[in-house]
């Protein structure tokens, strides 16, 4: 099975805005922030998402927008991040929208540290 991935090109910001505005995708593009590829197995627990079958959905907006590569690899899939090409086409937006997760959970960590 070969995936459809957008040429570098093809990619648009707003397939892009949308991936990543989901909390799923976004914290999914956190894991693959880290460099290589990863197994998508190894994403899921790391998210403590238990079931395959829950991320192809995410899988498939991330890739079609141009985020992430997807391929095949016997029974797994490997996935990594589009940097380069995101960085290309739209320079310091990945930087940014990671920089603001960050601190979205910093700020969630000290509100929940409060109430505690």
């Amino acid at each position: 099975m070969r995936y459809r991935h957008p040429d570098r090109q093809q990619i648009r910001i707003d397939g892009v805005l949308t991936a990543l505005g989901h909390p799923v995708r976004l914290a999914a593009i956190r894991v693959l922030d880290e460099g290589g590829e990863h197994n998508c197995g190894r994403v899921l627990a790391i998210l403590g998402i238990p079931a395959k079958s829950t991320m192809t959905h995410h899988w498939r907006v991330l890739r079609e927008s141009g985020v992430i590569f997807q391929e095949p690899s016997g029974r797994e899939n490997l996935v990594r991040l589009r940097r380069p090409d995101l960085d290309a086409r739209y320079p310091g937006l990945l930087d940014a929208i990671l920089a603001g997760t960050a601190t979205d959970a910093a700020t969630d960590d000290q509100a929940g540290a409060a109430t505690a």
